[in-house]
């Protein structure tokens, strides 16, 4: 049987047994059909906030506006949403000074070209565009302790706006539950103690940090404090399809928008996991399959429907390298993914490591699977440095697993692991 997978920003069609298959996992949001154009979707939002006033009410006689949007590693389709947003906030309000504020969270800015490629030249260009860096302590305002404890700083020119907007969108994902929403805060413009903080081992190990689930998160818990210390007034949510397409937007109050959206993905995203012994999946093509550090998305829907001891095949670009300096020393240099747990879960949550969220999952994952990683865009000695196997192509990749589990071996696709809840 035949598959189109996404893989950086084209597609591998690739061919499993159908003897082995024993079905396909994928979120009816790949498929989800509207005869509204994307703009009309977001406009339609807009004009229906829910549980707040419209933006136009908001900006009226507001001087200092941020907009808050998504960096270069996410699909935030902007050059739809953005415009849409600068127009409404000016047809009430032309003499306001308009900020962008670029949540690059924990990751490095973005450059010129990956924010003309996301934005488009004309907004680039002619708009205030600030790339938010969570290791600049004098842009940063100290807010007090969030409800774990930890430390909350934020971007000085969030929390000095008189009108604090987001952009963003919501798909599941695979601690906080889902993206979006308070996100756009807490890591989007948070300090490096905040994010390290919140994303504490003990929190990650948490059985209700997984995807899909919010009620007794803790890390969203922190992560809805910050926004409302923030003073986040309105965002402006999408769902896109396959395609990168927008189906649907939530608009209004920083929660009650949010979680509407999430109902929307939930309902469409669920999944019953199918326990296979090798489990193929992919990270949804570009832009998060530019390195292994965001390929541990799609790796974790795959955990969830792979029999314990089985292999998962994750189709994945990553052609930017590991991701991330302090997620790849701690796998390489770790004789095993136990001795990588084993460390992690000792580390008391003001101590967390930079990116150590992201090893400690993949650790876990690691420890119970085989992961095949398969792409020509990446160095092997890399991949296998950090305890994965290699492969060039799907072909070569289905036959190591074979070998591994044996020709009988049942299979379960999950075509876009980022983009399903396997429950």
């Amino acid at each position: 049987m035949k598959f189109k997978i996404p893989y950086g920003k084209h597609y591998q069609e690739i061919n499993i047994p159908s003897r082995n298959l024993l079905g396909i996992l994928q979120s009816r949001v790949h498929n989800y059909r509207t005869n509204k154009t994307q703009e009309e979707i977001v406009e339609s939002a807009l004009d229906n906030p829910i549980g707040s006033p419209t933006l136009e009410q908001l900006a009226k006689e507001k001087k200092n506006i941020v907009i808050i949007t998504s960096d270069h590693t996410r699909p935030v389709p902007s050059k739809i949403t953005l415009p849409i947003l600068l127009r409404r906030i000016r047809g009430v309000n032309p003499q306001a000074e308009i900020k962008i504020l670029i949540a690059t969270g924990f990751h490095r800015p973005s450059t010129r070209d990956e924010m003309i490629n996301k934005f488009g030249p004309e907004i680039v260009n002619k708009e205030i565009i600030i790339n938010h860096e969570c290791d600049k302590k004098e842009d940063l305002v100290y807010l007090g302790l969030l409800p774990s404890g930890g430390d909350l700083w934020l971007n000085r020119l969030a929390i000095e706006a008189d009108l604090l907007i987001a952009e963003g969108f919501i798909e599941p994902h695979f601690f906080a539950g889902f993206s979006g929403g308070r996100k756009s805060i807490l890591p989007g413009i948070a300090g490096r103690q905040t994010v390290l903080a919140n994303h504490c081992s003990e929190f990650i190990a948490s059985e209700y940090a997984r995807t899909g689930v919010l009620e007794g998160n803790p890390i969203h818990k922190d992560m809805l404090y910050a926004a409302e210390k923030a003073g986040l007034a309105f965002i402006l949510n999408v769902v896109l399809d396959g395609d990168k397409n927008i189906i649907n937007a939530f608009a209004g109050h920083r929660q009650f928008a949010h979680e509407a959206g999430c109902a929307f993905v939930s309902e469409l995203a669920r999944v019953p996991k199918l326990p296979a012994d090798i489990v193929v999946t992919s990270n949804g093509g570009y832009p998060l399959d530019q390195n292994i550090y965001q390929a541990v998305k799609g790796m974790s829907a795959a955990e969830a429907s792979c029999k314990k001891g089985g292999v998962i095949i994750i189709i994945s670009a990553c052609n930017d390298g590991h991701g991330g300096e302090s997620f790849y020393r701690n796998l390489a240099e770790a004789k095993s993914p136990e001795e990588v747990t084993e460390k992690v879960l000792k580390i008391a949550r003001n101590d967390t490591m930079p990116d150590q969220w992201e090893f400690q999952i993949l650790a876990r994952i690691l420890t119970k699977h085989q992961v095949i990683l398969v792409t020509d865009q990446c160095d092997k000695d890399l991949i296998e440095s950090m305890h994965f196997k290699h492969a060039v192509n799907f072909e070569e990749a289905l036959e190591t697993a074979f070998k591994l589990k044996g020709q009988n071996a049942t299979i379960t696709l999950i075509p876009d692991g980022v983009s399903v809840i396997v429950s």
